[in-house]
């Protein structure tokens, strides 16, 4: 169950249910399928319920197509009782042959640095007295990475092969085959695309539309964009709604507009004070995500244990659910600690927004830990993470300290985007503060360094196992599953197909890769304890058996069916 209620200044914590109150209007204005993120109705049932199981949902048919969705929705309500369960975490517009006719409204073209080679995103570096060739330069930080990563040409795999397709693709042989306007098939030279397209599903024309762009035939890739855009739809099964946000990626990725449409989707900010933010209930409704908050929680209450006084760092503290969670399970806890301080960072907008604000955060958290008889304190740290240092932190003699990395390092830009590598420097720099424990919880895909066209195809792998799994929590018309897909999803789509360079903010990678990085930077691999698999496999038991859950040395890994999607590790 939700351990999380809604809040106010006024009244924390003083009701159960989460977001009640009326929807509110997009604020994005990208997707205008005439759905308003939330309703004021309320579902009767709890998201989790260990008496019907999360398998086979009400899934009624839904009337429209991609251009125009009158859809009318329910909300989940989120059911708070702690103590049930202590410590679960819970945490109409016509289709022309013009890319420009996307189903987001574009904003106007970003000055995104596209290199003719799209397998690797430029560089700017400048050095006194010394110049090198951008490609040498390239080159090497490439070599490096594969060497210290042990990345290796497997790992680059051909996303046909890996879906298992009986044929070769189509551009393989010859993409202009299919594309070009002057094609000797029987079609017309303006019906060529057509033709060819009528016998190809909409997988293999996503896949052959970034053939073409990762081939410069963008009048090709826009042509399967305008077939793709008749023939998927954001209200059908999973494949048709991947489809239809992949489509637009590839259409942002033509336009040089994903770096705009990133920045306007909002799915860390609540509509409201009663509501949740789309992260918040992707978070809620997709076991693996809460899971992977679960296992830190479970580290961090560990680390915990004999200690009078405990600091936690968060570099990205979201709306505060996971320390809901964890303050509530330290409520119940025999070996508590004394005294509790969170330091949580954020943008320096957002620590001053009115609503789901930093600062409205720590005050939520403060009223909570008074509830629980915890003493507690916040400190809210607003700046960019890469530009935090030690001294910003104030750690103090005679506190454990714990740093919590859950869904955060992705976001810091790497070796293949700049020679300042962040990434590293981060992690280098939480272990000169000398932590007692580290949690990681990160997304397993790879979907940093590899070239754009392999790229392609660890997104439809990894989020075709994501929007398949939401078909296991949310019926297909839920409101709150189309804001989810729409602000979330849609979201981290668009920049990883259609950015490149410092744009491209979503940079997953494989466990393999997070492992090396700990290593290198100092740290060591920290078991999880026996008894948290088994809390996590009870949980487990709620939900469809679709859901995959394996346990390897010093990290717990959550997915779906065939598919890793989440990794949580300790180290220290």
């Amino acid at each position: 169950m939700s351990v999380i209620r809604a809040a106010t200044e006024s009244t924390a914590y003083g009701g159960s249910n989460l977001y009640a109150s009326k929807g509110t209007p997009n604020r994005s204005g990208l997707y205008h399928y005439g759905l308003d993120p939330y309703s004021p109705d309320m579902y009767p049932q709890p998201y989790i319920s260990s008496s019907s199981p999360l398998c086979d949902p009400t899934e009624p048919s839904i009337p429209g197509s991609l251009y125009d969705l009158q859809v009318s929705s329910n909300l989940y309500q989120l059911m708070a009782n702690s103590s049930k369960s202590p410590i679960i975490l819970d945490s109409n517009s016509s289709v022309n042959n013009s890319v420009s006719s996307s189903n987001i409204s574009h904003q106007s073209p970003q000055s995104v640095s596209v290199s003719d080679n799209q397998n690797s995103p430029n560089f700017d570096v400048q050095m006194d007295n010394l110049e090198f060739d951008e490609d040498e330069i390239q080159l090497k930080l490439q070599e490096l990475e594969h060497a210290l990563l042990g990345d290796s040409d497997a790992d680059l795999m051909d996303p046909y092969q890996e879906l298992g397709l009986d044929q070769e693709p189509v551009w393989e042989t010859s993409i202009k085959e299919i594309i070009s306007p002057t094609s000797s098939k029987e079609c017309s030279s303006e019906s060529s695309v057509s033709c060819n397209d009528e016998a190809r599903t909409p997988r293999q024309l996503l896949f052959d539309c970034a053939a073409a762009i990762s081939e410069g035939s963008i009048e090709g890739a826009k042509n399967i964009i305008s077939e793709l855009r008749k023939r998927v739809s954001i209200q059908g099964d999973p494949p048709q709604r991947l489809a239809a946000y992949l489509t637009e990626g590839l259409a942002a990725r033509i336009e040089f507009s994903g770096n705009g449409i990133y920045k306007a989707l909002k799915c860390k900010e609540p509509p409201s004070s009663y509501q949740l933010s789309a992260m918040q209930i992707l978070f809620e409704v997709c076991p693996c995500f809460r899971f992977g908050f679960m296992a830190a929680n479970y580290a961090i209450i560990e680390a915990c244990r004999g200690e009078q006084k405990v600091h936690i760092i968060d570099f990205d503290i979201n709306q505060g659910t996971q320390y809901i969670n964890l303050i509530q399970a330290l409520s119940s806890h025999p070996n508590k600690p004394r005294k509790l301080r969170i330091t949580g960072v954020d943008d320096p907008e957002s620590v001053q927004r009115q609503i789901g604000g930093l600062r409205i955060i720590g005050q939520r958290l403060e009223k909570l830990a008074e509830d629980c008889k915890i003493e507690f304190e916040f400190h809210a740290l607003a700046g960019q993470v890469g530009e935090i240092g030690p001294e910003m932190l104030e750690c103090r003699r005679g506190e454990a300290l714990v740093v919590n990395f859950a869904f955060q390092l992705h976001h810091m830009p790497d070796e293949s985007v700049s020679t300042v590598n962040e990434r590293d420097r981060l992690l280098r720099m939480v272990k000169g503060l000398r932590p007692k424990l580290v949690t990681v919880v990160e997304q397993d895909v790879n979907a940093n360094t590899a070239p754009f066209y392999t790229r392609f195809g660890e997104v439809y792998n990894y989020y075709s196992a994501i929007f398949e799994s939401l078909d296991a929590t949310l019926p297909r018309e839920s409101a709150d599953r189309m804001n989810v897909e729409k602000q979330c999803l849609a979201r981290e789509i668009v920049n990883i197909v259609a950015c490149e360079g410092p744009d491209r903010i979503e940079r997953y990678e494989a466990a393999g890769k997070w492992k090396a990085r700990m290593m290198m930077a100092g740290f060591l691999s920290c078991p999880f304890n026996s008894n948290v698999s088994g809390s996590i496999k009870a949980l487990l038991k709620s939900y469809c058996d679709r859901y995959r859950f394996e346990e390897e040395p010093g990290s717990l890994h959550f997915g779906w069916e065939n598919k890793i999607l989440v990794v949580a590790s300790a180290w220290k």
